[in-house]
């Protein structure tokens, strides 16, 4: 009967193919031992990838939802601290005119109230100019024009319209002709269109449509101005028109405050809408996580098993190797 040998070279090239192999084995064993995860996902889920592209495309929709729900939460965040501080000032300064006309303040109150007014409206058109980052908060979709020109261009541009006004009331009928007419208030205006629908969560859009146009915020601007052309010397040495002036700047800011109200509430339920998708989606992807990790996961008592077993293996070949390396003609005789 005949036997087939090997060679030295062709033994010694079989073991070491087998260390290397051992090797590898030992180094992706260590690997899903330390991660818990299979390293061969095809082999570990037996080519089977449905369930595992479905959770990945999830949470790659997840993560772009995370993207705009973040800076959502940012813009209405600092929107509703603008609307905040309008609010603030122009119920301040409403309470404080209404305050000097009952008490019948001098010219001095007058004046005084007058130059604070024309700080608040410079104020509250800076906070309409406000940005996070590169967006502007107030100017729809044109992000990256300022809605707005400033307080102070925007007072020129107002005393040039009531320059001929003879009395409070014809200031305050210009005022108001200005801030409804299209070539006047909206003219002004650079902005663009109010935000569409923004998408939170899988079909669910939350809607950040305030602009510099909405009526609460054109009516808060307009009784403002009304009392800071008070700050700009209209009816100077007209006590009692400027009177009168500063008497409907405080009913007009008076009465803008429900409509700012209004308009701070639609922004909170915005708010609060963009909130509860960000936590809901937080949890679905904390969901999907653990989903593949489980799917991914290998048995650590198998792996620990299989890792001892290669290990004595190749501490056999090793040994194996070492003693017939020290084979020669003399030992074998």
């Amino acid at each position: 009967m005949s036997s087939l040998s090997m060679g030295d070279m062709a033994q010694s090239f079989t073991l070491t193919r087998s260390g290397a192999t051992m090797k590898t084995n030992i180094q992706r064993l260590s690997n899903e031992l330390v991660t818990g995860l299979a390293n061969d996902t095809s082999q570990h889920l037996s080519g089977d990838f449905g369930a595992l592209t479905a959770i990945k495309a999830s949470l790659s929709r997840l993560q772009g939802y995370r993207a705009v729900t973040s800076e959502a939460g940012l813009l209405t965040d600092a929107m509703q601290t603008a609307l905040g501080h309008i609010t603030d000032m122009s119920g301040d300064l409403g309470s404080a005119l209404l305050a000097n006309g009952n008490s019948g303040g001098g010219i001095a109150g007058m004046s005084a109230l007058g130059t604070e007014a024309e700080q608040k409206f410079e104020a509250a058109v800076s906070a309409l100019n406000a940005r996070v980052g590169d967006r502007n908060l107030f100017a729809g979709v044109e992000t990256a024009t300022t809605p707005l020109p400033s307080g102070a261009d925007l007072l020129d541009t107002l005393q040039a319209v009531v320059a001929a006004s003879t009395s409070a009331a014809d200031v305050q009928t210009a005022l108001d002709d200005w801030f409804a007419n299209p070539a006047g208030y909206a003219a002004s205006y650079l902005g663009g269109a109010p935000l569409a629908g923004l998408p939170v969560a899988p079909g669910e859009l939350a809607r950040i449509d305030v602009t510099a146009l909405d009526p609460a915020l054109r009516d808060a601007l307009k009784g403002l101005a009304l009392s800071a052309l008070v700050g700009r010397d209209v009816f100077a040495g007209e006590p009692e028109k400027r009177a009168d002036l500063l008497r409907r700047s405080g009913e007009a800011l008076v009465s803008s405050q429900s409509g700012l109200a209004e308009l701070t509430s639609r922004l909170g339920t915005s708010q609060a809408q963009i909130s509860d998708a960000a936590q809901r989606n937080t949890a679905e992807t904390s969901a999907l996580n653990i989903a593949l990790s489980d799917l991914l996961s290998i048995d650590s008592y198998e792996v620990a098993s299989a890792l001892q077993q290669t290990q004595t293996q190749l501490e056999t070949l090793y040994a194996l190797t070492s003693r017939m390396s020290r084979l020669n003609l003399v030992n074998f005789l």
